[in-house]
């Protein structure tokens, strides 16, 4: 049995891919161990240090209520990021479906990759069909649309002959201002 020590193209992809989803589960604090405390944590602490106060020292009010007005704003910041990443999924996905029939440029393994975007799927992280072979939204380097192509095709002049028959009304010339007759 013999291996192998080289991937192809299509290997190298399915494989950034599959490196790519696993580290953005990461990021998101799906994987293993959290960056930073959350309001969960914060509001552990604070049940904590309510139930082993002392009832009989007075309690500072001006301390729980900045507490207070602290994990509301956390709780505030906690919920507007979450709607903030549902809105960049949002725009990715929607970025990825406006790509479908234009030409696109990806990075893939060290390698350019060309071709039409034959096909988009859905989910938090879009991937796009091309060649055959689906690549991450985030691999697109360059957009290219029909449209462009087209409008780059007619904006060349276009041959205009000289002679006795180009006499149309756009190529004569105007008249000298010493020669306009004035009634």
């Amino acid at each position: 049995m013999e291996i192998s020590l080289f991937m192809s193209p299509q290997e190298q992809s399915k494989l950034a891919q599959e490196v790519t989803t696993y580290n953005r589960t990461l990021n998101e604090g799906k994987g293993a161990g959290k960056p930073a405390l959350d309001k969960d944590d914060f509001l552990k602490i604070l049940i904590t240090q309510l139930s082993h106060q002392d009832p009989t020292q007075p309690m500072d009010d001006k301390a729980f209520i900045a507490q207070m007005a602290q994990f509301s704003s956390l709780e505030q910041m906690t919920n507007m990021n979450e709607g903030l990443a549902k809105v960049a999924n949002l725009v990715a996905r929607s970025q990825a479906v406006a790509l479908l029939g234009n030409e696109v440029e990806l990075e893939s393994g060290g390698q350019t990759v060309s071709g039409v975007v034959d096909a988009v799927t859905s989910g938090d992280l879009p991937q796009l069909l091309v060649n055959g072979q689906y690549y991450d939204y985030s691999q697109v380097q360059r957009v290219k649309t029909a449209a462009s192509a087209q409008a780059a095709q007619q904006a060349q002049p276009a041959q205009v002959p000289n002679g006795p028959d180009a006499d149309s009304p756009d190529t004569a010339e105007p008249a000298e201002p010493d020669q306009v007759q004035k009634e």
